[in-house]
């Protein structure tokens, strides 16, 4: 009898995360910040799509129809129930890849995505992904996929594959994985214990599993639990995705086109020297110890001349998500912390504060006579979007009928606010995708649907919803006992809620 979950942790579910990578309004400012041309996404599919967070917000909040599979059945069915409360265009399976891939009812795609998902199947799974993408990508299409990656998992394999071993030949039997976990973390706290010369060699493996104790034991189980886990060199995903004609476009990490927070002079100097580009990214990552990519591959690149590429990105919307007395000016690469240059990003962000959205273009006219030129305004952009600042924001014309699959999805998600804050995202039909949104944030849009419009009238009903349930806050790691200390957090909450977040979320067309 053939095991379905082929190696795959399958008796814990994976995490409520949402990726904004998959998003694919995302592509388009990387594509042109690369000099290509980017495809309209009509259709897209999400492979490996976890609880089907990621798939539904993308579906519910733009015009692309979205497919995808997850082997697990029950995420896929979570994932249905999402897409049946938002109406959108999304068919979501609970099929294995194999059996997926030879579906005869699936479009072509302009999009496919995967994401964390590459480094823990096996070979045979890899190459039914790479055959699906070479019959089912179109031409011009754009695959994203990240994975981990060498050399920066390179001192601490030795150790994951420890804790496995631990795991699978000294974990109780029934035991469950949770407690699997734990025991293989308490005998990995003995080990270290002993000062063994292969963390003297190693410091910073021993780091890295102090920190796994803070870790979600659910995400714990799926990043390091697996029958197969392959950290993989750039050059042989290229191998791999050779004969599905795709090359690399670009990275799906904004802040990865800003080399000077990455990379120092002479580093830049020796990857001018290198012609073959994927070599040039192999060097690269040893470069930044670079432990996990997000990168976008494209089948059959197109280059765009300097007029075409001025022009689309001054075409560009983008709007402010953040409050402007929250964004601090320091960006943290491959380098360290960098300072933001003030003179370059205090005009653009002061133009945006009304969180109102503006073109690349707008932007560029209003901030010229601070001196601020497209490509600065391009790269404060980048930077401000890979920091979770700033969104890109679709057309008008799309956010009516996405508003309506958007309203329905919220109105779903924040219900499910009132036991627990398992999914602490919303979807916003100006961007296209997810936003985040903490529980207690998620109470009070329900309470504002519901006719209270004061933050006193809030606070009452996010009491209420967790009092009746026996459940308190916990602040900076400690519960707060009395109704007296739990109504006071959630006041000053509700305070910040009211003057900081209400209006974004507003802009964002959330609440």
């Amino acid at each position: 009898m053939n095991d379905w979950t082929a190696g795959y942790v399958a008796d814990i579910g994976y995490t409520f995360g949402y990726y904004t990578e998959l998003n694919p309004l995302r592509i388009k400012l990387a594509f042109l910040n690369a000099g290509l041309v980017c495809p309209a996404v009509a259709a897209a599919c999400e492979l490996g799509f976890g609880q089907g967070l990621s798939a539904n917000l993308h579906a519910a909040a733009s015009p692309t129809a979205w497919c995808g599979t997850d082997f697990n059945p029950s995420q896929a069915g979570f994932a249905q129930e999402l897409a049946n409360a938002s109406g959108a265009d999304a068919r979501l399976y609970d099929q294995a890849f194999a059996e997926f891939a030879q579906r005869t009812d699936l479009p072509d795609f302009d999009y496919i995505g995967l994401h964390g998902i590459w480094s823990w199947i096996s070979d045979e799974n890899r190459s039914v992904i790479v055959d699906f993408v070479r019959r089912k990508l179109k031409v011009g299409g754009v695959l994203y996929i990240s994975y981990n990656t060498q050399p920066g998992w390179a001192s601490f394999a030795p150790m994951r594959h420890l804790i496995t071993e631990h795991a699978q030949t000294m974990g109780a039997s029934g035991a469950g994985i949770v407690n699997r976990i734990d025991g293989a973390l308490d005998f990995t706290d003995k080990l270290l214990a002993t000062n063994p010369t292969f963390v003297q060699a190693n410091p910073q493996a021993g780091e890295r599993v102090k920190k796994l104790r803070e870790q979600n034991r659910h995400y714990l189980a799926h990043e390091y639990f697996n029958q197969d886990w392959h950290p993989m060199h750039f050059a042989t995903m290229a191998q791999w995705l050779e004969p599905a004609k795709l090359g690399f476009a670009c990275s799906a990490n904004y802040l990865d086109h800003v080399e000077a927070v990455n990379l120092n002079p002479q580093q830049l100097a020796l990857l001018e020297e290198i012609p073959d580009a994927t070599f040039r990214e192999t060097v690269r990552d040893f470069m930044v110890n670079q432990q996990f990519r997000k990168d976008y591959w494209v089948k059959g690149a197109r280059k765009l001349n300097p007029v075409e590429q001025a022009l689309a990105l001054r075409a560009q919307r983008v709007m402010l998500t953040s409050h402007r007395a929250d964004v601090a000016l320091k960006a943290v690469g491959a380098r360290g912390e960098a300072t933001l240059q003030e003179s370059v990003y205090n005009p653009i962000l002061d133009l945006l504060a009304d969180h109102q959205p503006r073109t690349l273009g707008q932007i560029e006219h209003a901030v010229s006579d601070k001196g601020v030129a497209l490509s600065q305004v391009n790269q404060a952009l980048m930077v401000l979007i890979a920091l979770g600042h700033l969104a890109l924001v679709q057309e008008d014309a799309l956010l009516p009928k996405a508003k309506e699959h958007t309203d329905r999805l919220n109105a779903h998600l924040v219900e499910k606010a009132r036991g627990s804050g398992d999914i602490s995202y919303l979807a916003s039909p100006v961007t296209g995708g997810g936003v985040a949104v903490g529980r207690f944030q998620q109470l009070f849009v329900l309470a504002l649907s519901q006719g209270r419009k004061q933050p006193g009238e809030w606070v009452s009903f996010a009491w209420q919803t967790l009092a009746v349930q026996g459940q308190k806050i916990i602040k900076e790691g400690k519960t707060l006992d009395s109704a007296e200390e739990n109504l006071a957090e959630l006041s000053a909450q509700a305070q910040t809620f009211s003057l900081k977040f209400l209006p974004i979320l507003k802009a964002l067309q959330i609440a």
